[in-house]
């Protein structure tokens, strides 16, 4: 602990010296070991022209420095400075022609701007000369599943496990595009020879649980997991990829008690306090589930999904005001997901926040169109301000993206009576009824009015004896 302490204290000071030095024009000449750690320190903050500077800097002082000006091509690849970095990787190329790293480097630039069989000529030329083929073939298989030549990504992946069979993103990835192309389930017998081979091999087991579970054959995924930690029972991957296929068969104990041993053998994390706290929810233990979820975002304050929980375990239990702040924290980190700005949309209405509501659910339709709760939802509100028009509007848009949904045809019918225009909202009507006849029940809960509960009674009673 205290050579950390001290560790960093030399780190802070260097990097204080150096800036001090840049910014009087004063530069001094720095050991390379400090310049990579300057630089190192630039590029966790994420700070890339910074480190830049501090690269260019490196390699005037030491000019011959093929691992600096790798580094430096990374950072202008960070910057989407592509040709810059491909032309300081060809004065790299000519210094050590024989460099893995550099034709490793060059085919991740490739990668990135989609040139992939260019990214793949490189990947090979780095095979033969690299201890770490089993990376370089998973890059292969990467650039070729980018291109969607997902047979050749799988060949390559397949390459990769078969050097590293413990490469979780060849598994998961092979695992995607066998699904993809169709193949997962005749699969299985590649993956069971790994454990004819070894039988106790963990790993082996560990795979085939990802394959079951990727099939939905949570059962079998089970098994295998546990084989898994019978073998190994410090075996934390195992144990939390156990609890999600508890998880999906609603066996809710069970996953706690995997996604604890997770935690006892691998220590607190963010991802298995989250997996957690969705386990509480589950069986509505609001209380703990939201401590799992805080603990969450304790430990990373950028989990969205943690925030959404912590908001979503609020709504449920209808402190509404207290979960708009926790949905908002989720929204900002991720404006995109639909799901927040639905329970958004959700919370700002029961606190009566009618117009913020309203802005929440036209977002979250404009990002999932075809989720029919929240076109109802979103309508329902300007029905209950008499904007009887635009109510009608949203639905009869949606239907063109789901048109076989009952539950639109329904809802226009309301709207449509709500208009006075009953031969219109009889055609819609009849449509619904054609689609889902029994559905027609929460037409008649739309109307408290027993007058006006007896008049669509006899028209939907009518349809039945026309259409027996």
């Amino acid at each position: 602990m205290g050579e950390n302490f001290k560790r960093k204290d030399e780190l802070n000071t260097l990097i204080k010296t150096f800036e001090k030095h840049l910014k009087n024009h004063t530069l001094e000449f720095y050991q390379i070991e400090q310049l990579e750690e300057i630089i190192s320190h630039y590029i966790e903050l994420g700070k890339n022209k910074m480190a830049l500077k501090a690269c260019s800097i490196a390699i005037d002082q030491y000019p011959y420095s093929t691992s600096l000006m790798i580094e430096k091509a990374q950072i202008l690849s960070n910057l989407e400075q592509f040709d810059k970095s491909l032309e300081i990787l060809e004065t790299a190329m000519a210094l050590q022609p024989n460099d893995p790293e550099i034709f490793t480097m060059k085919g991740n630039l490739y990668l990135v701007q989609g040139l992939y069989e260019k990214a793949i000529k490189n990947y090979q030329k780095a095979i033969p000369l690299s201890e770490d083929k089993a990376d370089l073939h998973y890059q292969i298989g990467l650039a070729y599943q980018n291109a969607f030549k997902y047979n050749k990504a799988i060949e390559y992946y397949k390459k990769t496990i078969e050097i590293d069979i413990i490469h979780e993103n060849a598994l998961y990835e092979l695992a995607y595009c066998l699904d993809i192309t169709e193949q997962l389930e005749h699969s299985i017998s590649y993956y069971k020879k790994f454990i004819d081979q070894d039988p106790y091999s963990h790993y082996a087991w560990y795979n085939l649980g990802i394959v079951f579970n990727k099939l939905g054959k949570f059962d079998e995924a089970i098994n295998a997991y546990e084989y898994a930690t019978l073998i190994d029972e410090n075996f934390g991957s195992a144990f939390f990829n156990l609890g999600n296929s508890f998880m999906s068969l609603e066996k809710y104990t069970q996953a706690i008690d995997a996604y604890k041993k997770t935690l006892e053998i691998e220590g607190a994390s963010a991802e298995t306090y989250c997996s957690l706290a969705e386990t509480y929810e589950k069986l509505e233990h609001h209380e703990l589930a939201v401590k799992y979820y805080q603990k969450a975002v304790k430990l990373d304050s950028f989990y969205d999904e943690a925030w959404f929980g912590v908001g979503k375990c609020l709504a449920s239990q209808n402190k509404w005001y207290e979960a708009i702040h926790f949905l908002n924290r989720a929204l900002k980190l991720d404006c995109e997901n639909y799901l927040y700005w639905k329970k958004v949309a959700e919370a700002e209405y029961h606190v009566g926040n009618l117009v913020s509501s309203l802005d929440a659910y036209e977002e979250a339709s404009m990002l999932n169109p075809e989720d029919l709760e929240i076109v109802l939802d979103w309508s329902y509100i300007y029905y209950e301000q008499g904007e009887y028009e635009k109510a009608l509007e949203i639905v009869v848009n949606t239907l063109s993206d789901l048109p076989e949904e009952a539950d639109l045809y329904y809802r226009a019918a309301a709207y449509l009576l709500a208009l006075g225009k009953y031969k219109e909202a009889y055609n819609y009507l009849e449509n619904a009824l054609v689609l889902n006849y029994d559905k027609h029940v929460d037409l008649l809960e739309f109307f408290p009015k027993l007058e006006t509960q007896k008049a669509l009674f006899r028209i939907i009673d009518q349809f039945r004896k026309n259409n027996k």
